[in-house]
């Protein structure tokens, strides 16, 4: 007679699996989820900016220690001063209006290439860059009658004085989105819509035709300096 041995339910098998597996799971507990941390990158600050040699000679200090310029329209300035090198006749400093800038911030740079130094004034736009005379130019052309700013690289041609404005600075335009300045009589003059009342009472400055507006005692500082020969770079 063989030795009879106990049968193993499919329900015991079952029950046993799972009593064993449980078991295990507590006796080896998870390890806990590890944070994982993340190191935001920063890039690293831009040198300050120096004229190249070839540009000019002597240069020691960085150009615009306080940066007041926005430094890709500052590069395009100096780009601009490579490109047309041939025409203008003094190097010794270069002027910068900033278009992308409100009209009641100060957006129109002296830059002297020799200290490196910046001196900032305010400056309009013209009425059809602002047709809704929000205080930021929009739109620009190089079309005669379109009343509107135009961007790109002038030459100051030198001192002058009209019936209209009084003394102002002849320009030059010396881009395809600007040649048509001299005819268009884009210039360099003061209007009582950029003085400092104006500003206070409107919060910006008024709107030219397409000229480079200032406050008299803007014109009055800057003129001289930017008798003939300098390059005035416009961009946004």
């Amino acid at each position: 007679m063989l030795d009879q041995q106990p049968r193993l339910s499919r329900r015991g098998l079952i029950v046993g699996l799972a009593a064993l597996t449980a078991s295990c799971a507590a006796s080896t507990p998870k390890p806990a989820p590890v944070a994982q941390s993340f190191t935001p990158v920063v890039p690293p600050p831009l040198p300050p900016l120096v004229a190249p040699p070839a540009l000019v000679p002597a240069l020691g200090p960085a150009l615009d220690p306080q940066g007041l310029i926005r430094r890709p329209l500052l590069y395009a300035a100096m780009d601009a001063l490579k490109r047309h090198r041939g025409k203008v006749a003094h190097e010794d400093r270069v002027y910068i209006v900033d278009f992308q800038a409100h009209s009641s911030k100060p957006r129109l740079f002296r830059l002297d290439l020799t200290t490196g130094e910046v001196k900032a004034c305010r400056t309009a736009h013209g009425r059809g860059s602002d047709p809704a005379h929000t205080g930021f130019a929009q739109r620009f052309s190089n079309v005669p009658d379109s009343n509107a700013s135009s961007v790109g690289a002038y030459l100051t041609v030198g001192q002058s004085w009209g019936s209209k404005h009084g003394p102002n600075v002849l320009l030059d335009g010396l881009d395809p989105t600007n040649s048509e300045v001299r005819d268009r009589a884009i210039i360099v003059h003061a209007a009582d819509y950029c003085e400092p009342a104006y500003l206070a009472s409107q919060g910006k400055l008024g709107r030219s035709f397409g000229c480079f507006a200032l406050s008299q005692a803007d014109l009055n500082a800057l003129r001289p300096d930017m008798d003939g020969g300098r390059l005035l770079f416009a961009g946004v």
